[in-house]
C-alpha cells in the first residue's frame, strides 16, 4: 500500500492507556502494589503474516527503486474485481472515472477494497480540473492520473491541481477526509505531496510534439502514453497499429527515456519523469516492460471477462457429440466427467 493509504494507521499497535499496565495503585496508601506477569501466549508470526504488517513501500518509492510496475485498468467499479486483481498480485490498479461508468462513490468503496488487499490505487480523472482531482485526493489514493495533457503549461496546472497553497490550489479539508484516516493522520500533510503519484496523460498530436517538455515539468512524476487516442488525433482511429503513428509513439518513448537516463546519470538537475503506458494488441505488455516502460498497464477487467465469457460460450457451442460416442465411454471416463467439479451434491 502507498504511504498515502490508511493501513499505516490500521495496522499500528493501539497506545497504553495507563503508564504501566502491570501496576495498580495499593488499598493501603500511596505506594503501588506490582501484579503478577503472565506468560504471553502470542503465537509466531508466519513470514506472509510479517509481511502484511509491515509498511508496504509506494510507488514512487518502487519507481525510484528501479521497479517495473504492472497494473490493471478497473473499468467495472466492482470492488470484489478489485480486491482479486490485488490478491492476482498486480502492483497497482487504476479506477477509470474516465471511461468507466463510476463517480467518487464507486470509486471509494473500490479503493476500501484495494486498500484492505495492500494494493495502490491510482484515479483517473474523467479531466483536468481542480475540482475533480480535489474531489480525488480526498479519497486518499496512491496517486492521481490526469487526461489529455497536451503542453508544459497544462502539465504544471495539473500538478498544481495536487498541492496545497501557496504551491498550488487544492481545496484544503484534511481535518476531515479519508486521506488523513478523517483527521487521525497527523503526518498527512507533511507527506502526501511527497507519496502521491501525478501521472499526465499525453495522448495527442500536440501533446506527443512536446512531451520531452512535459516530462520535464516539476512535480510530473510519469508521462502515460495514449496510443488509441493518439492514433484517433492523427487520423486514424480504426488503426491504432499504423506505422505512422507507431513512428511517433517510439520516437516519445526514446526521448522520455532519454531524458530519464541523463537524470539516472546525473548529468540532467531537472525533472524528468517516468514512462508508463497502455499495452494493445499489436504491441503487448511484455513489448513495453523490455523497451523499457516504467508503468506498464496490461489489461482491462472488462476486457479479460469479455475473452473469458466469449470463449466458455464457444467451448460449448463447437462441442459435438457424435452419434454413438456416449454409449462407447469406458465406465471409468463416465465417473471423472460426472465429478469433474461442475456438480456437487
Amino acid at each position: 500500500m502507498a504511504a498515502a493509504s490508511l493501513s499505516h494507521l490500521l495496522l499500528a499497535p493501539k497506545p497504553r492507556t495507563h503508564p504501566n499496565p502491570w501496576r495498580l495503585p495499593s488499598r493501603w496508601g500511596g505506594s503501588a502494589t506490582p501484579l503478577p506477569r503472565r506468560r504471553r501466549l502470542t503465537p509466531a508470526i508466519s513470514a506472509a503474516a510479517s509481511d502484511l504488517l509491515s509498511p508496504a513501500p509506494s510507488l514512487k518509492s518502487r519507481l525510484a527503486a528501479g521497479d517495473t510496475l504492472y497494473g490493471l485498468f478497473l473499468l467495472s467499479f466492482s470492488p470484489t474485481l478489485a480486491e482479486l486483481a490485488a490478491l492476482a498480485g498486480y502492483d497497482y490498479v487504476v479506477v477509470d472515472m474516465e471511461h468507466g461508468p463510476g463517480g467518487i462513490p464507486e470509486a471509494l468503496a473500490c479503493l476500501r477494497a484495494l486498500d484492505a488487499a495492500r494494493t495502490p490505487a491510482v484515479l483517473r480523472l474523467p479531466e483536468a480540473s481542480a475540482v475533480w482531482a480535489k474531489k480525488a485526493l480526498d479519497l486518499g489514493p496512491a496517486g492521481l492520473m490526469l487526461p489529455a495533457v497536451e503542453s508544459p503549461a497544462a502539465a504544471a496546472e495539473a500538478v498544481s491541481y495536487c498541492r496545497y497553497p501557496p504551491r498550488g490550489v487544492r481545496g484544503a479539508a484534511h481535518p476531515i477526509v479519508r486521506a488523513s484516516a478523517y483527521g487521525l493522520d497527523d503526518s498527512y500533510l507533511s507527506r502526501c505531496e511527497d507519496d502521491t503519484l501525478v501521472i499526465c496523460q499525453v495522448e495527442t498530436a500536440p501533446g506527443i510534439a512536446q512531451v520531452e517538455a512535459i516530462a520535464a515539468v516539476d512535480g510530473v512524476d510519469v508521462v502515460q502514453m495514449g496510443p488509441l487516442d493518439l492514433s484517433a488525433s492523427m487520423g486514424y482511429l480504426w488503426d491504432p497499429g499504423n506505422r505512422k503513428v507507431q513512428a511517433t509513439l517510439r520516437e516519445a518513448e526514446r526521448k522520455v527515456l532519454e531524458a530519464r537516463k541523463k537524470k539516472v546519470a546525473g548529468a540532467s538537475d531537472g525533472n524528468a519523469a517516468y514512462l508508463g503506458g497502455f499495452a494493445m494488441p499489436n504491441d503487448p505488455p511484455e513489448q513495453l516492460k523490455l523497451r523499457g516502460y516504467h508503468m506498464v498497464a496490461g489489461a482491462a477487467d472488462i476486457a479479460m471477462f469479455r475473452k473469458a465469457a466469449l470463449d466458455d460460450v464457444k467451448r460449448f457451442r463447437e462441442a459435438v457429440m457424435e452419434i454413438g460416442e456416449e454409449g462407447d465411454e469406458e465406465e471409468g471416463e463416465k465417473e471423472e466427467k460426472e465429478n469433474d467439479g461442475y456438480w456437487s451434491e
